[in-house]
C-alpha cells in the first residue's frame, strides 16, 4: 500500500513506520519538522511539511493519523485545552477534506482515539459499545472522532483507534516513571483503585496492520490488552519488575491541587476490554502486565 501517516515521528509511530516498511508499505510522513523525518525513519520515507499541498491527483491507499500535542506533561489550563483539540481536530479535517476532493479515495483511514473517550467510570467494564462519562478527555475524543468519521461519506472504510496507555521503550506514560521506581520513590497515585487499560507497543502496531488488512473490519477499537490492572497493582508489579519496593503512594489531595484538572488522568478508573479485536481472533502478543513490562525495561 501507498500510506499517509501523521504523528509519525512519536512515539507509536517511530515503531509503526518501521513495521509498515517492514511489510513492504511506501510511507509519506506529514510533520512540522519535515527535515527530521528522514533523520528518524530513514531514507525510505517520504517528508511531507504540509497538508494543504495535497493536490486531488495525489494517492493513497492508506491514511493512518496518530497527530496531536501529548496530553501528559501541562497543567489543562483553558488555552492548552485548545492547544490539544486543535493539534487533533485540525489536521483530522485537513485529512478528510484532501479525502473529499482526491479523485482517487483512500480504502481506509485508521484515526487516532483514546479510551478517554469513556470518561472515569470505576469498576464498570466498558467494551466500545459502551457510553461515556463527560469530561474534557470524553469531549476530546467525540470531536476526533467526529472529524475521522466524515470521511465515510466518500466511502472510506473508517477505524477508531481508541487506545489505551501504551508500554514501549524510550517514551510514552512509562518513561517518567522509571526512575523513580527505581530510587525505590514509586508508589500507587491515590486510592490505587482506579484501573489502568495498558497495551503493549507491539500488539498496537500488531493490531494496526490488522485493521488495514482486513476489509471486514471498520467503527471503533479498544487498543488495550485483554487484562487491565488496577493502578495500585500497576504500581506493585512495576516495583517487582526492577526489584524495588513501591511504598510510597502518591494522594489524590497533592495530586489534584498540583495537576489541576488533568489529575482525572492519573486518577480517573477505565476498565476497557477490546472486545471487538477479541471478536476478530487477534491474539494478542501481551495479555499479562509482568510480561510486558519486563519485555520494554530488559530485553
Amino acid at each position: 500500500m501507498k500510506i499517509l501517516i501523521t504523528g509519525g515521528t512519536g512515539f507509536i509511530g517511530q515503531t509503526l513506520c518501521p513495521a509498515l516498511l517492514a511489510a513492504g508499505h511506501t510511507l509519506t510522513v506529514y510533520s512540522r519538522y519535515p527535515d527530521k523525518v528522514n533523520t528518524i525513519l530513514g531514507d525510505q520515507v517520504m517528508p511531507l511539511n504540509s497538508l494543504r499541498t495535497l493536490s486531488e491527483t495525489d494517492q493513497f491507499d492508506a491514511i493512518i493519523n496518530l497527530a496531536g500535542a501529548p496530553i501528559f506533561g501541562k497543567r489543562w489550563t483553558d488555552e492548552r485545552k485548545q492547544v490539544l483539540l486543535h493539534s487533533r481536530i485540525d489536521i483530522t479535517q485537513y485529512l478528510v477534506q484532501f479525502i473529499a476532493r482526491a479523485h482517487t479515495k483512500p480504502e481506509v483511514f485508521l484515526s487516532g482515539s483514546a479510551i478517554g473517550f469513556y470518561g472515569n467510570q470505576g469498576d464498570t467494564i466498558l467494551d466500545e459499545t459502551s457510553s461515556g462519562h463527560d469530561d474534557f478527555g470524553r469531549q476530546l475524543c467525540v470531536e476526533w472522532e467526529n472529524e475521522a468519521e466524515k470521511a465515510k461519506k466518500y466511502g472510506v472504510r473508517i477505524c477508531l483507534l481508541r487506545t489505551g496507555l501504551v508500554i514501549g521503550k524510550n517514551g510514552g506514560f512509562l518513561q517518567p516513571m522509571i526512575l523513580p521506581f527505581k530510587l525505590g520513590l514509586g508508589g500507587r497515585l491515590g486510592s490505587g483503585k482506579q484501573w489502568m487499560s495498558w497495551i503493549h507497543i507491539d500488539d498496537h502496531v500488531a493490531i494496526c496492520l490488522a485493521l488495514l488488512n482486513n476489509i471486514e473490519l471498520e467503527g471503533a477499537f479498544n487498543l488495550t490488552a485483554p487484562n487491565p490492572v488496577t493502578n495500585k497493582v500497576f504500581a506493585q508489579t512495576l516495583a517487582n519488575t526492577l526489584h524495588r519496593p513501591a511504598f510510597l503512594p502518591a494522594p489524590a489531595w497533592i495530586l489534584r491541587p498540583l495537576l489541576g484538572e488533568m489529575s482525572e488522568l492519573l486518577l480517573g478508573s477505565q476498565r476497557v476490554t477490546p472486545k471487538r479485536m477479541l471478536d476478530a481472533d487477534y491474539q494478542f502478543k501481551f495479555t499479562e502486565l509482568d510480561a510486558a513490562l519486563g519485555q520494554v525495561l530488559y530485553a
